[in-house]
């Protein structure tokens, strides 16, 4: 009890307050413009948020990362185009609905399915926490390097179908942090003696090139658009009544929520999918699913959001990110010196419990600003995409310039927003970049404090989480080697299937 009154104490002061309503409501705006996205608003707002306290700072961010989903999907039920990646699923059941005249019960159903998801994760994360406390004490320096590696590897092996690429990219992305002082001996890599890159490659800056400037050129670029929106008539709230009736869909679709957001690299579209085959697997009615189907809708938003409350659950445990969103709050904590892992669930147990209340009232203050809101932010869908690129290019260089008062600086975000807008042109992964930043630094530091006391192979997995966690990437890169066995053979056997069937005939 004296717990909570402490994390409630952290809260109750005005600047945490005004963060957290201009993180939820801002997210939701951010979610319902096409285009935008919570990775781009949190790389523009991610420089101003180190000048915050911690708690202020993250509640921000976890505002925006958490509400952004919630106004997605908006123009993905009304005019058929997704505000976030995430929500690209809900448009296969959300926009039929609309077309039929459903658009108000399509909305309220996205947005009570939304907010069960949510809450479920949280209350996952809340009873999760005594098992994080007891379990974080017993990770060392190896075991966290084993753990960053294997997040690593999942990232890379996420991207099914460019597998390749990924690897290369998330190599990159290690390679890009080596660059400048090493973090033992403050000795020079890669630094070819020009003083601008003694420093290295700043994440933020790299962070606002790859998504907010790439953002930028690709909506510069783009033929210009402003899409309509149709108003909605009468009451949000019958969703929630609604939702009583799908309550195995939504429960269902939130523990794969929740369990891939617990899995680094793995995220929203995973649990989406899981969530959606599920669900059409199981329904009276797997013909409707495409065409209208309430379920499907449901599937799909309740999964999406239950992933961030679970995506919190590696960050704040081993400090190990899953994605590029909490790998962006990561450098939060950093600039700040609180140590997200081990040490964070002994000493600042109450900073902890606050950010739950916090990720809880950002759910309950987005769902009451939704329903009766909605009518104003379909306007907001209605900005032209050019002017939106715009905003967003002035945004981005007056952050990275704001880092570090440095033009060069703003040179290199220009040269990775060019970069970004390439791979997305190419249709290439950016993320497994930023997380091998990141995941690089860790597996770096980590590794060289674990070698001072490892002087045989075995001495690295001796321990029983190492053991654990070593067995788990072998198991993995198995796995995936199985697959890529299988897909071989497949393609072997189908000319020989051609070759019988032209004998035949």
């Amino acid at each position: 009890m004296d717990l909570f009154l402490s994390s409630l104490d952290t809260l109750a002061r005005l600047d945490v307050l005004l963060a957290l309503l201009v993180g939820s409501i801002g997210g939701v705006i951010i979610g319902a413009i096409p285009g935008v996205g919570a990775a781009v608003a949190i790389a523009i707002l991610l420089p101003a948020t180190f000048s915050f306290d911690p708690i202020v700072g993250l509640t921000v961010l976890l505002g925006i990362y958490g509400s952004s989903m919630y106004g997605g999907a908006i123009p993905a039920i009304l005019i058929n185009t997704p505000g976030t990646a995430v929500n690209a699923l809900t448009t296969y059941d959300g926009y039929p609905m609309t077309q039929k005249g459903q658009a108000r019960r399509a909305l309220s159903l996205a947005y009570s399915a939304s907010f069960f998801g949510g809450v479920l994760s949280i209350i996952c994360l809340i009873l999760l926490s005594p098992v994080l406390a007891w379990i974080a004490p017993m990770f060392g320096s190896r075991e966290i390097f084993l753990a960053a590696l294997l997040g690593i590897i999942l990232v890379v092996l996420a991207h099914r179908g460019q597998v390749f690429a990924a690897g290369m990219l998330a190599s990159f992305g290690i390679f890009l942090n080596s660059v400048g002082l090493e973090p033992v001996r403050y000795s020079r890599r890669y630094a070819f003696d020009q003083s601008w890159l003694a420093s290295g490659f700043d994440l933020i800056v790299v962070v606002l090139g790859l998504f907010a400037i790439s953002q930028a050129f690709m909506l510069l670029v783009d033929k210009d658009d402003a899409p309509k929106a149709q108003r909605v008539e009468g009451s949000l709230f019958s969703g929630l009544k609604e939702l009583f009736r799908f309550k195995r869909v939504a429960t269902v679709s939130s523990g794969f929520g929740v369990l891939m957001g617990m899995i680094p690299g793995v995220g929203e579209f995973t649990a989406q999918f899981l969530s959606y085959t599920y669900a059409r697997r199981t329904s009276k009615t797997p013909e409707a699913f495409g065409k209208g189907s309430p379920e499907g809708l449901v599937a799909s938003e309740a999964a999406n959001n239950a992933v961030p409350g679970a995506a919190m659950i590696p960050l704040l445990a081993l400090g190990i990110p899953g994605e590029a969103l909490t790998a962006m709050m990561l450098s939060v904590f950093y600039v700040h010196n609180v140590v997200p892992g081990p040490g964070l669930f002994q000493n600042d147990m109450d900073f902890v419990v606050a950010l739950y209340i916090v990720m809880l009232l950002l759910n309950v203050i987005v769902l009451g600003f939704l329903m009766f809101s909605t009518n104003w932010l379909t306007r907001i869908i209605q900005v032209p995409t050019r002017f939106l690129g715009v905003v967003i290019l002035t945004l981005s260089f007056v952050g990275v310039y704001s880092l570090r008062n440095s033009f060069t600086d703003c040179a290199i975000a220009s040269v990775f927003g060019v970069l970004g807008l390439v791979l997305k042109r190419l249709n290439l992964p950016v993320v497994p970049i930023i997380l091998g930043m990141v995941l690089g630094g860790i597996m770096e530091v980590k590794l060289r404090s674990a070698m001072a006391r490892v002087r045989t192979p075995w001495d690295m997995i001796d321990r029983p989480i190492a053991f654990i966690l070593f067995c788990a990437i072998l198991l993995v890169i198995g796995l995936h080697i199985r697959t890529l066995v299988k897909e071989h053979r497949a393609r072997m056997e189908e000319p020989d299937h051609d070759i019988h069937d032209s004998h035949t005939r």
